[in-house]
């Protein structure tokens, strides 16, 4: 082994597993060399999930991201010639219809997402794998590109760092652990290893089970948690014997039972002659935190495999011995089995990115090994070009706000998704029941008293709808549908869609609290703004103006949207809950790279704001103002910034809307809102869930939601928000958007569609709640334009004073007619859908006089 390095461009902290060896490929790859990576054991590692993982993979994840991710490892691990393309099988019991239609939500998303993944009969299930016995179930899904990487993911990590390291831009460095991580000035330096100390410009933490370890180095913490996953091995299974298979069978997910099952081959292969069956546990969870992890020297396996009692498991594995009886006809290997630590994370999604505290260190942790390669390829990419060509949102640790990073905080969200790994089926809308209450408005408990229907945003409590309305479901019987599907009603109360027609009669308030703020001040407050947002932001014309603009990537696709109050000495970005933390963070990073002298502050918890909307609000906001007067139309324009005086406080009212009506969003720091929203509530105005604002007007408006309609993949013209003219001041991605301002028409744009007939096969009127892939019903295949992008619903929800399902999703140029008939699955299940508006078409108010009136 060569002498340890003083100095690297980059160091791997991790090297040994699937995830470090995959960002050593992709750097290379990407044209980067002088590579040094460790790891605190050997290489591949003999300690960490990867040297014990079951390696199977499926393409049946409910977003993008993940399935891409998922997808491209398949095909990086095909590639290599260690992957068997074997096939699996989710199956669906006969009592278990809730899992039946997960099976079909997760067809809607192959198809939206591009998989292969369909509905099988249990005939079809029992050929495919015989030793099932087919009265057990309903049905199965059929994923043909799922299967196994062979003869292990550990040999791949292996194979990796041998080729790297024949390039002469890796070297690699086995027992050496990571003592210290070493910064100056905000940003990282290098690593103090039991070897010594090594400088870098980069460091990158892939230490799986470890890695919160490693963060602690820099003063953070990450929302991962290592817990336990039963594997138990049962033999001798010799069906495979003399074949050098690996795998014979195709794998079995009994979700439903949070099971898996799989035979491992020939009795000659590594672990061969076997069932394995892996269980996850859905009640009293074992977690560990990375610190209590034993040492390798202290372990009967390794850290990451700790002893299984089989009686913890007993009653999901007699359940799988009815749908499989063949494990209770073969022998327990006891010396075999363990409970394998992998990681669960608080909201789903891996920690990626670059630190919030050090500039220069990244992390990519709480990884599985069928997402591995792809999640390295995303790494290494974001480390070479500032971007993915995937919006990387949900998975940037930037998303993260402080409270989400207490350790307490980490604790209840994983305890939470541990038990979800599997079953149930998790809701699009599924809240959390840990972490609650964290931030809540000064007048909750007026909320609370109205009987609201809370759900958390940003740590945010927020009423989507109050019990106090309900009186109203009975004036709006005829427009307001009961949902008669259990799924589609789920975390809904169908009272908001009666406070939304109650508003548009008279008046209402909301409120929105959960706007994240951030102010930016000094000498360069203005520059910093005016690179970073495609509109205008400087000049005295715009100071007391509320300006809506966007922050474009150096490709020119839209990566933030928000609305910037331009004051005389400051802006104050007001943003959306969940993406007000990345921008925040991006902000922040940009200032720096450019050398400019600015302060940003978060001021969220300063300021709250509520909403008053409606064709009475301008006369009911009079009642409890200062200055009536103030408030007329040729005294106040649509867009401006103005100080009012509510019940002896001082209030920025800005004239905007979200939700289709006259009025304002009226702002004020958090100790004056209780006697803000008291002197409101005082006129007899209506107070009105979040629902209508978030969601059912939204989509009747044709507005777009940032991470969700607008998102890197796509640029500000075909989400139909570009400005009629671009400013003469340079703004990144500017170059990019002039480029796409010049072409004759776009790829795709952004539309609103709408269901014709909602009535599926039972007679049951639907409500979708899903992504659904939208198809071209003369060919029955999902649209995708030139640029290789599928087509997809990004948002949907019932518009009750439209009375349709509304929705948006990007088409094809050639499919963006008002008028055409399309189609979505929904639940496996076709519905005809009609453009009914190609980029910005509101179905409410298309002219938009009632904000303006």
């Amino acid at each position: 082994m060569s002498s340890f390095p003083e100095r690297a461009k980059v160091v791997i902290v991790g090297l040994g597993g699937i995830v470090g060896a995959s960002v050593a490929h992709h750097l290379i790859e990407r044209g980067w060399d002088d590579i040094v990576g460790i790891d605190k054991s050997a290489i591949p590692t003999d300690i960490g999930s990867t040297g014990h993982a079951s390696d199977f993979c499926y393409c049946t994840s409910h977003d993008l991201l993940s399935t891409w991710t998922t997808m491209y490892s398949v095909d990086f691990y095909e590639k290599m010639g260690h992957y068997s393309r074997i096939g699996g099988l989710e199956v669906a019991r006969v009592e278990d219809d809730a899992r039946m239609q997960e099976l079909k939500r997760r067809c809607d998303s192959g198809r939206a997402f591009g998989t292969r993944v369909r509905m099988i009969s249990p005939a079809e299930a029992k050929e495919k794998f015989p030793l099932l016995e087919e009265d057990q179930i309903q049905g199965a899904m059929w994923d043909p590109d799922a299967g196994l990487v062979i003869p292990r993911s550990q040999t791949v990590a292996g194979k990796l760092v041998d080729a790297a390291e024949k390039t002469g831009k890796l070297r690699a460095f086995a027992n050496t652990p990571a003592l210290e991580l070493i910064s100056e000035d905000g940003r990282i330096k290098g690593v103090k290893t039991s070897r010594g100390t090594i400088m870098a410009d980069h460091v990158v933490v892939c230490a799986g089970l470890w890695g919160r370890l490693i963060a602690d180095m820099a003063g953070e913490d990450l929302p991962v948690m290592p817990v336990d996953h039963p594997l138990t091995f049962f033999g001798p299974y010799d069906a495979f014997a003399g074949t050098g298979l690996e795998i014979g069978r195709p794998l079995l997910r009994d979700q439903g039972n949070s099971a898996y099952m799989r035979d491992t081959g020939d009795p000659r292969t590594a672990e061969g002659g076997q069932m394995e069956w892996g269980y996850y546990y859905e009640k009293d969870v074992r977690m560990v935190h990375p610190r209590d992890l034993l040492e390798k020297h202290q372990s009967r396996l390794s850290p990451s495999q700790r002893d299984l009692v089989l009686d913890d498991v007993i009653e999901p594995l007699e359940r799988a011995m009815e749908l499989t009886p063949i494990l209770a006809e073969l022998g327990f290997n006891e010396s075999h089995s363990f409970n394998g630590l992998l990681q669960t994370t608080t909201d789903g999604g891996p920690s990626m990115g670059e630190s919030r505290k050090l500039r220069g260190l990244w992390y990519a942790v709480a990884i599985w090994v069928k997402d591995g390669p792809g999640m390295g390829k995303l790494i290494a990419d974001w480390m070479t070009d500032g971007r993915t060509h995937i919006d990387h949102n949900r998975i940037d640790y930037a998303r993260f706000q402080d409270f989400q990073l207490d350790e307490a905080f980490i604790r209840g969200r994983c305890e939470e998704t541990a038990a979800k790994i599997y079953n149930p089926p998790v809701h699009p809308r599924e809240p959390f029941g840990s972490g609650r209450g964290i931030r809540r408005s000064p007048f909750h408990a007026r909320e609370v008293e109205l009987g609201g229907y809370f759900m958390e945003l940003g740590g945010w409590e927020r009423a989507h709808g109050y019990a106090a309305n309900e009186h109203l479901l009975e004036k709006y019987a005829d427009r307001v549908p009961v949902r008669e599907d259990e799924w589609d009603n789920r975390h809904f109360w169908r009272v908001s869609n009666a406070e939304q027609l109650e508003m548009s009669a008279d008046c209402a308030i909301i409120n929105l609290s959960h706007f994240h703020m951030t102010d930016i001040a000094g000498p360069d407050h203005e520059a910093l703004m005016e690179w970073l947002c495609a509109a205008k932001i400087g000049g005295e014309a715009n100071i007391g103006k509320g300006i809506y603009t966007h922050m474009l990537d150096a490709e020119g696709m839209v990566r933030a949207d928000f609305t910037v109050f331009r004051m005389a000495d400051r802006c104050r970005l007001v943003n959306g809950a969940d993406a007000g933390p990345r921008d925040l963070e991006y902000m922040k990073r940009t200032a720096r790279d450019r050398g400019l002298d600015v302060k940003i502050t978060d001021v969220t918890e300063a300021f709250v704001t509520i909403g008053i909307w409606g064709p009475n609000a301008r006369e009911t906001l009079k009642k409890v103002v200062a200055d009536p007067e103030g408030l007329d139309l040729e005294n106040f324009p649509f867009a401006a910034i103005k100080p009012i005086g509510i019940a002896g406080r001082t209030v920025t009212a800005f004239r905007i809307s979200y939700v289709g009506e006259q009025g304002w969003e009226l702002h004020m720091a958090y100790e004056d809102g209780l006697a803000v929203w008291d002197a409101l509530r005082e006129t007899g105005v209506m107070a009105m869930g979040v629902e209508t604002y978030a969601n059912s007007r939204r989509l009747e408006k044709s507005l777009r939601l940032q991470n969700a309609d607008l998102h890197t993949q796509y640029n500000l013209l075909e989400a139909d928000l570009a400005r009629p003219k671009v400013k003469e001041a340079d703004f990144c991605g500017k170059a990019k958007h002039l480029e796409y301002r010049a072409r004759a028409h776009q790829p795709a744009m952004l539309c609103t569609l709408v269901m014709t007939d909602n009535v599926d096969s039972r007679g049951v009127a639907r409500y979708p709640v899903n992504t659904m892939p939208v198809i071209d019903p003369d060919t029955g295949a999902v649209l995708v334009d030139s640029e290789g992008r599928r087509s997809y619903t990004s948002s949907q929800a019932f518009g009750p004073s439209i009375g349709r399902n509304i929705m948006l999703a990007y088409l094809p140029r050639d499919y963006c007619e008002v008028g055409r008939k399309l189609q979505v699955t929904y639940f496996d299940e076709p519905f005809p859908v009609e453009v009914a508006g190609v980029g910005y078409a509101p179905l409410y108010d298309p002219q938009n006089l009632k904000p303006r009136s």
